[in-house]
């Protein structure tokens, strides 16, 4: 796939670099405001919810732990890398910490996906050294 144009692969940059080397790490980050308190996610430099400045937002390790929020199970995808995929299920999940993000579900049957599941994080190497979050179902809870 040498010179072949990805669309799966994310733009880092000086700011978002602790988002990518966490993940490469298999930890999940968000910002969290120093103000009103609030999460968020995509990573921004300002809290999306109050303005707070870069300076009353910190990076924090989110828990992993998500639930189904919307999927949508992709047949046909002719952008590269997707058409080898197909079919994948592209998804918002809500996580833990209250934001949603977009993502993608593995490891589970389109019959078997229900809004509100819980979902747990997992990473998934896009590139050589490039991480990115993806969502498994959680496993049952097994009665003590």
């Amino acid at each position: 796939m040498s010179g072949t144009v990805r669309y799966d692969l994310p733009e880092a940059d000086d700011f978002t670099r602790p988002y990518w080397d966490a993940a490469a790490r298999g930890r999940l980050l968000l910002r969290r405001c120093g103000d009103c308190g609030r999460a968020h996610h995509y990573p921004r430099e300002f809290c999306p919810h109050c303005w707070a400045g870069e300076d009353r937002v910190a990076w924090e390790t989110a828990s992993g732990r998500a639930t189904l929020y919307t999927w949508s199970v992709i047949h046909r995808n002719d952008l590269p890398p997707f058409g080898t995929r197909v079919p994948y299920t592209a998804a918002v999940v809500d996580l833990a910490e209250g934001p949603r993000m977009m993502t993608e579900v593995v490891d589970c049957e389109a019959a078997a996906l229900r809004i509100g599941m819980p979902l747990s994080v997992t990473f998934r190497e896009a590139a050589d050294g490039v991480w990115v979050a993806v969502f498994r179902p959680e496993p049952p809870a097994q009665d003590a």
